[in-house]
């Protein structure tokens, strides 16, 4: 790994321009971006997901965010229900339309990064990551470390 802050700065750059380059290569067979891709991909658990949550996962300004979901909406992907714990909150969920598009695209994402998963199985670098994300964030570091993806949360090891 990298020893100097700024090693290790451009090193997580590349690897992310470089990832986020080849996924949208798969995305535009579908007219999709990466943040739209995000967005389904969060809610496809199902649950339903506050706008600010949404705009969280998708590293959107909220504006922003709010533009993509009206998009999604207007494709039938997407609708919007008051929350019934805040009505004063709007939550997101995937249309039946919407689960299936998801479907489709993680298929496809997935059959692109078979290869890469193969170099790095079991998502090795996920609790290192992870980690790292957490004590940029200054979060508690002391206990298991947990991802959210749009299947939910899941333990991917222990912060040290």
């Amino acid at each position: 790994m990298a020893t100097r802050p700024q090693e290790l700065l451009y090193l997580l750059t590349r690897a992310e321009r470089l990832a986020v380059r080849r996924l949208q290569s798969v995305l535009d067979e579908f007219d999709c971006s990466v943040e739209a891709w995000r967005v389904l991909d969060l809610l496809s658990d199902g649950q339903g997901h506050h706008m600010t949550s949404l705009a969280d996962h998708a590293f959107l300004p909220a504006p922003s965010l709010t533009k993509l979901v009206d998009q999604l909406v207007d494709q039938n992907l997407v609708y919007r229900r008051v929350d019934p714990a805040d009505r004063r909150r709007v939550l997101a969920h995937l249309t039946p339309r919407g689960v299936r598009r998801w479907q489709l695209l993680v298929r496809e994402v997935r059959a692109d990064w078979g290869e890469l998963e193969q170099l790095l199985p079991d998502g090795e670098l996920n609790g290192p990551l992870v980690r790292l994300a957490e004590a940029l964030e200054g979060g508690d570091t002391a206990g298991p470390v947990k991802v959210t993806t749009g299947r939910g949360e899941r333990a991917v090891g222990r912060a040290r």
